[in-house]
């Protein structure tokens, strides 16, 4: 694992200081989960705040008996959802409450009360990225969200409802940072991401100019932006935008994304009747406001507005 020694640039004794309080204060030096590649670790503490969060309407006449996945979680009386429960705005387990807030937490939300189940009757499972083809093949959990992306690999495993958001690789930089507004501009920068990422491969391979630097966490990377040792971070934008959220007078995203990351809910592989439930729910929520109220209550605090989502693929 490389770490830096030496300062990206010299910084201010006082800035220093604002910035390491900061990162204290919001919960930025917790360890979070490398997503799909990684340790886990602490969740951060900090959530969306619940009383800006939409309330969704639960459609009691709802029925699926051709799915066996909404058939036992009905004689179940609850669904079992499985989550990230480590990344900011994203996927959050607050230590203090054990609530779980997040887009992709609203979006299981949206799911499941158009399938019939209130808020209420709806268990969080926390599964490693590791553990998710598993977890959906022998039942653990009736679905999954949590930045799961579709591929042709994962499709031969498991089915996907969506995708209901495209993400991309992106860059986290200072909010007073204006030599970087792109991958372009990474000559002679450290760029910082999780040890043995895509995310780093990616840069490794095509920005050869740029320095990469690694750590366990992406939450070490956003600690050393803060503390001007690095010059940006590297991983999914929606991940991206939740540190954002978590300071958005001190970090930005810049450019566009640079990569494709289509995240679906993922289920059993051979349940259709429930894959064309939940994409038909998706729908319905994105075209009744719901999806883009959830944006705007977790990971539009990071100031980027609502993309427009991406193409529900009935395949």
């Amino acid at each position: 694992m490389r770490r830096t020694h030496r300062p990206a640039r010299p910084a201010r004794p006082a800035a220093v200081a604002r910035l390491a309080a900061l990162a204290a204060v919001t919960g930025l030096a917790a360890l979070t989960a490398v997503t799909g590649c990684g340790k886990q670790g602490s969740p951060p503490a900090k959530g969306p705040r619940a009383d800006a969060l939409p309330a969704y309407r639960v459609n009691r006449d709802f029925s699926l008996p051709a799915s066996a996945t909404w058939s036992a979680a009905h004689r179940r009386g609850r669904l079992v959802v499985g989550v990230k429960d480590d990344q900011p705005y994203l996927g959050e387990r607050d230590p203090a409450t054990g609530t779980y807030s997040g887009f992709d937490i609203e979006i299981a939300k949206m799911m499941a009360v158009s399938l019939g189940f209130a808020a209420d009757r709806v268990q969080y499972k926390p599964i490693a990225s590791a553990n998710r083809e598993t977890a959906l093949s022998n039942g653990q959990i009736d679905y999954y969200v949590g930045t799961y992306t579709i591929n042709a690999l994962r499709k031969k495993q498991v089915g996907f409802a969506g995708p209901y958001y495209m993400a991309g690789q992106g860059l986290l930089v200072r909010k007073d940072e204006k030599d970087i507004n792109g991958p372009q501009d990474l000559k002679g920068k450290k760029v910082c991401s999780a040890a043995g990422s895509t995310p780093i491969q990616r840069i490794e391979r095509d920005y050869p100019d740029a320095t990469p630097v690694t750590y366990d966490t992406y939450s070490v990377c956003v600690d050393n932006l803060l503390t001007y040792q690095v010059d940006a971070v590297t991983t999914d934008d929606s991940i991206l935008l939740g540190y954002a959220a978590k300071a958005p007078n001190e970090m930005k995203l810049v450019g566009k994304p640079f990569s494709k990351e289509p995240y679906g809910i993922g289920l059993a592989k051979g349940d259709t009747a429930l894959r064309g439930a939940l994409d038909d729910a998706i729908v319905a929520h994105e075209r009744d406001g719901d999806w883009k109220k959830a944006y705007a209550a977790t990971l539009g605090l990071s100031g980027v507005p609502a993309p427009v989502p991406p193409p529900v693929d009935r395949y």
